[in-house]
């Protein structure tokens, strides 16, 4: 084969390169350069976008050790050989671990090296004036001329005033250039750095933010303080000690659910009445708290979130002593608030555990076996499963409260209670009785100072996407030419950067404008190259 050279000239000197010759190293500043280029490319931009959400699904899948610490251990307690592996590699602290954060700087780089630049460009190209008029209008996408009865400066003067709103370049009494749709850019810019906004406002809310999950029973309060949640998770940020010290009681919780034949079972009024405290002290102060009407306290917001029962039970021990007097959290599991729940008491003799389904409105049949037709509290049934044994709380390992581990327990029983009722454990160890019913209501408790930021940026976002799509970028010029007698001949041309949209209307009402009698616009196809 033989060789192909490429002979570069110009007005000084000839060089002859030889592609076979090897090219000069980059250097560390080269290759520096040449990977900032690549970081900053729009395709890099979007490849990284998809990476972060690829890798934003396994913690939406997974537990994760910020939210629910309880989840985490039991998922590596069921899966003895894939959870330590997923555990080394972080996915059960996804948002917080170094790959994910890696993709996300990476990202958030990129975005400011594709925009930043471009913003300059942007800038300078507003600035300039419009390019002059080509020497041949008729090889414009859109094109007219006729022969008017002004002169040459009267002919711009009205095309001057007809194109108020864009940008003009007159070249005296010869040519006026008018551009119009800067805007389309403009918002594809805002777009662009919103996206960068966006981020800003999600890795505050990640590094500073907070938000918790805690049950409250009605008459009882909470306070504001790590021991008090539930669930709690917070960004890397922050210290719980930091947590400001309000609380609220839990006065009445309010729910009614439709009875007809269309959406039975639904929720048509579901409220709690608070009192609360803010950390400056002072009186308490009643509030209610809605669906989508949270309640803010010192920067926080207090979500209602769900509810559901706590039946009250006592439990007696052999000697016939009292060793549980309380209600229980049941956690619904259905529409119709099928619920479970558990009983521990490790100080019992024996100790003992209770594994419950409470029915607000009860109903046994072979097939589903015990189940609630309706979730208002219309017949309610408080079905126990008794066991004595080890409960498997000295090992240390912390335990959920709504499991019970069995593994090492008897089982005494089962019983069926109304209120009222008291089940004497058949093998001696004592007995518990359904004395009455509590509500209970569910809170999220969430502090997020980057959420008004993201919110407006993701606005913008949105303002600057519809002007990038709406918005046509387009150019016109005018020609003026002496005719032949009295008159001008009057040239105009149109060039759209990308869909023409209404430029030939626009150039068929100048023409008009201009004392054109004919509205016919000629569109013939043209290479941007050649017209560029």
């Amino acid at each position: 084969m033989s060789d192909v050279t490429m002979e570069v000239t110009d007005d000084a000197s000839a060089t002859r390169i030889d592609p076979g010759e090897s090219l000069p190293p980059l250097g560390t500043v080269g290759l520096l350069r040449w990977l900032w280029k690549q970081l900053t490319s729009m395709r890099t931009a979007l490849i990284l976008l998809f990476l972060l959400a690829v890798a934003s699904i396994p913690g939406t899948i997974l537990p994760q050790r910020g939210i629910n610490p309880i989840k985490v251990n039991q998922y590596l307690a069921d899966n003895p050989t894939v959870g330590p592996i997923l555990d080394r590699l972080g996915f059960f602290d996804v948002f917080g671990s170094p790959w994910f954060s890696a993709v996300y700087l990476l990202l958030f780089i990129s975005l400011i090296g594709c925009v930043i630049p471009r913003v300059r460009v942007h800038w300078r190209a507003m600035m300039a004036p419009p390019p002059a008029a080509p020497r041949n209008l008729q090889r414009m996408s859109f094109a007219t001329d006729f022969v008017g009865e002004q002169s040459p400066r009267e002919v711009l003067d009205v095309a001057q005033k007809s194109l108020r709103g864009w940008r003009i370049r007159r070249d005296g009494d010869a040519s006026i250039s008018a551009e119009r749709g800067y805007l389309r850019e403009t918002g594809n810019l805002v777009f662009h750095l919103a996206l960068i906004v966006v981020l800003i406002g999600i890795a505050i809310g990640g590094m500073f933010g907070w938000k918790g999950n805690v049950i409250v029973r009605e008459g009882s309060g909470f306070s504001d303080s790590l021991t008090q949640y539930d669930a709690w998770g917070g960004g890397r940020l922050v210290h719980p000690e930091d947590l400001p010290p309000f609380s609220f009681t839990l006065s009445k919780f309010t729910v009614d659910f439709e009875r007809g034949v269309a959406q039975r079972g639904a929720p048509r009024v579901f409220q709690a009445d608070v009192t609360y405290r803010t950390s400056s002290g002072g009186a308490a102060q009643p509030a209610r708290i809605e669906v989508n009407e949270p309640l803010a306290i010192d920067g926080v917001k207090v979500f209602l979130v769900g509810h559901g029962y706590a039946p009250h039970v006592i439990v007696r021990d052999r000697t016939g002593n009292v060793v549980f007097d309380d209600s229980v959290v049941f956690l619904p599991q259905d529409g119709n608030f099928t619920s479970t729940g558990v009983i521990k008491l490790p100080d019992a003799s024996p100790s003992l555990g209770f594994n419950g389904v409470f029915l607000p409105t009860a109903a046994v049949d072979r097939v589903r076996g015990p189940h609630s037709l309706f979730p208002a509290p219309d017949d309610p049934a408080l079905f126990l499963g008794a066991f004595k044994g080890d409960l498997g709380m000295d090992a240390g390992t912390p335990q959920s409260v709504y499991r019970l581990d069995t593994k090492n327990m008897t089982r005494i029983g089962l019983e069926p209670l109304r209120i009222g009722q008291e089940w004497t454990l058949p093998d001696g160890s004592g007995s518990v009785a359904f004395v009455g019913l509590e509500r209970w209501a569910s809170f999220q408790i969430a502090y997020d100072p980057g959420k008004e930021i993201a919110l407006v940026a993701v606005g913008l976002a949105i303002l600057g996407l519809l002007f990038s799509l709406l918005i046509r970028r387009r150019r016109i010029w005018v020609k003026v030419l002496p005719a032949q007698g009295a008159g001008s001949l009057v040239q105009i041309a149109g060039l759209a950067k990308a869909d023409p949209g209404r430029l030939p209307d626009e150039i068929t009402a100048l023409a008009r404008a201009l004392g054109c009698t004919d509205d016919t616009t000629r569109q013939r196809p043209v290479d941007l190259k050649e017209n560029a």
